[in-house]
């Protein structure tokens, strides 16, 4: 298999967008307010649950563009598979450490 390292770095941030769309998209369709770039403070402040939706809607619209018309993605090939992971991964650790503090996810005891 030839890298083609565009096309696994576009994985990569597929696999974050990814990643950015399950809460936002989860926490809109359950009614919830979320932090999004909209609130005030940006990134602090919550966004009703239908920005939300719409915000998760739109990563998850990225997230298929960089996976699935970028290149040729493939599930079995682990460099692709691998890429979109990290990607995942990355963003998934700096967002619980930056909105744990907002919703007690920093502190195992809950308070």
């Amino acid at each position: 298999m030839n890298l083609d390292w565009p096309t696994l770095v576009a994985y990569f941030f597929g696999g974050a967008f990814l990643c950015n769309a399950i809460p936002h998209f989860v926490a809109g369709v359950s009614g919830r307010p979320f932090q999004s770039p909209f609130a005030r403070p940006p990134g602090e402040g919550f966004s009703s649950s239908t920005v939300n939706v719409l915000w998760g809607f739109l990563n998850l619209v990225v997230a298929y563009l960089l996976l699935c018309r970028f290149g040729a993605f493939d599930i079995h090939a682990w460099q692709h598979v691998g890429a979109a992971g990290a990607g995942m991964l990355l963003l998934g650790l700096m967002a619980a450490r930056r909105f744990g503090r907002f919703n007690g996810g920093n502190n195992p005891t809950g308070k």
